[in-house]
């Protein structure tokens, strides 16, 4: 069973200025000859601790401070040649440019080539919230509460809950999306072998790529469908729908059918006006527009499974167990946060400590839950009586 959590990190999320003028400094202190450069900068006196001394109530001063930190951070860029230096020092460099740029764009009639910034009104999709810890994100555990730091996919044992992989992502992304992660802890878990498996998991895991993946290692996807969109609260859904990829065309519940595109794309487009369903079906006076992504006929299939009554019960037995591994493992003794920073040296910490956690609750429930492997030998022994 797959399912992931957050983990909040262990440094203070930082605004702008701060992050440049803090990686400015850390350039000047680890590049050979950058202090040289840091101390030419005229955007502010990096020499001097804490943050700039300026009226921040005054927005205007905020901005021209802003415009000035980039111009600096841009300077020093300049100044630096990167094929000299070593990988942890072209991290360093490469930090600072990320950050100068991330959170700004040119002011308002200004030119990039100007020099004159301001802070963009929007955020960076993958966002660096911290120069202490680059790896942490911004996420959300629901859409009211958001958190800084991580996210934690872990693959467990369904009966007893044994966690036998885990991975540790940044908290943002698409590469780091459930589904996308969800493949690479089948294969990272070794309790699989060359067995064929049932696969749970909850909606975010019901993407294509991952069914169509799951299939072709010869597994059984036991994951709940994803929700899908109506045009019209009560209309129909792409489901309703029929598509034969023989003659590679759509018919709609009306009965009219149109041709598919190379791209998955239809149009009913002036047959929708006088329809007696278009109130069911689409707001859109151009008429009815489908897009088919790739995997269409798989989801569409995997749908259809899910109605089983068999499926619906293995799904409702097995899958809760891992939401108890992941309370076991950010239980209140451990924390729901990262000990380490950056993620890639908590991957081990992190990797351990469900092992550790769930370990333990499942020794407790091994009388009722034991442990077989394929040729009938017991891998834990019942407890007596």
């Amino acid at each position: 069973a797959l399912d992931s959590t957050i983990l909040e990190d262990a440094v203070a999320r930082q605004d702008t200025v701060t992050q440049l003028v803090a990686q400015i400094r850390r350039v000047g202190r680890e590049i050979p000859g950058a202090d040289v450069l840091v101390s030419a900068l005229t955007g502010h006196d990096y020499a001097k601790p804490g943050k700039p001394d300026i009226a921040w109530d005054d927005r205007a001063a905020r901005d021209d401070l802003v415009s000035a930190l980039v111009t600096d951070a841009l300077s020093l860029l300049a100044g630096i040649d990167p094929t000299v230096l070593t990988d942890a020092q072209q991290e360093t460099v490469a930090l600072l440019a990320l950050v100068a740029g991330q959170d700004v764009e040119p002011a308002d009639g200004s030119h990039e080539t100007e020099g004159r910034w301001k802070i963009a009104r929007r955020v960076a999709p993958d966002r660096v919230i911290s120069t202490v810890d680059p790896d942490a994100r911004h996420a959300h555990k629901s859409r009211q509460k958001k958190v800084d730091g991580f996210k934690s996919h872990i693959i467990i044992e369904p009966d007893t809950g044994l966690v036998t992989a885990a991975i540790l992502t940044k908290a943002a992304g698409l590469a780091n999306s459930d589904a996308a992660r969800g493949m690479e802890l089948v294969t990272k878990d070794t309790s699989i072998g060359a067995q064929n498996v049932d696969v749970l998991g909850d909606s975010a895991y019901g993407s294509g790529e991952l069914l169509a993946a799951i299939t072709a290692a010869g597994h059984t996807a036991i994951i709940k469908p994803p929700p899908l969109g109506r045009a019209i609260p009560g209309g129909f859904t792409v489901d309703d729908f029929t598509i034969d990829e023989t003659t590679n065309t759509v018919t709609c519940p009306a009965g009219q059918t149109r041709p598919l595109s190379a791209a998955g794309r239809a149009s009913f487009g002036s047959s929708c006006a006088t329809c007696p369903l278009m109130k069911q079906c689409t707001t859109a006076k151009s008429g009815k527009k489908m897009l088919l992504r790739e995997h269409d006929a798989i989801r569409r299939e995997h749908r259809v499974r899910a109605q089983d009554p068999l499926f619906q019960a293995d799904y409702r037995q097995h899958r809760p167990m891992v939401e108890r591994s992941i309370a076991w493992m950010t239980r209140k003794s451990r924390r729901r946060s990262a000990r380490r920073r950056r993620a890639a040296r908590k991957c081990c910490s992190v990797s351990m400590t469900p092992y550790a956690g769930s370990t333990v609750s499942g020794l407790r429930i091994r009388s009722s839950k034991p442990i077989i492997d394929n040729t009938g030998r017991w891998l834990n022994a019942p407890s007596p009586g």
